[in-house]
């Protein structure tokens, strides 16, 4: 599984990859989260058809956009990505 955080390096986004780190260790998960800022993480951004950041993007799939939810909500789209 991939885990990325993809955003433009505002505090949202560090925010977002912080949070990410925190819920994939809070699940035990040996997944490294990557946090891609600057033009390569825009580009990602539009190819993936999104018009906000940041994004929490999961082997590919944008699965949350445009705001940070709480580590609950970031726990389930982990987990929902893994089928569990």
């Amino acid at each position: 599984m991939k885990i990325q955080i993809l955003g433009t390096g505002c505090s949202n986004c560090n925010k977002l990859y912080e949070l990410t780190k925190e819920a994939v260790g809070q699940l035990n998960l040996k997944e490294k989260v990557e946090h891609l800022t600057g033009q390569e993480s825009i580009q990602k951004i539009i190819e993936m058809g999104v018009m906000s950041s940041p994004v929490l993007a999961i082997d590919g799939k944008a699965v949350m956009t445009g705001f940070i939810p709480d580590i609950e909500k970031i726990k389930k789209l982990i987990l929902e990505a893994k089928g569990k």
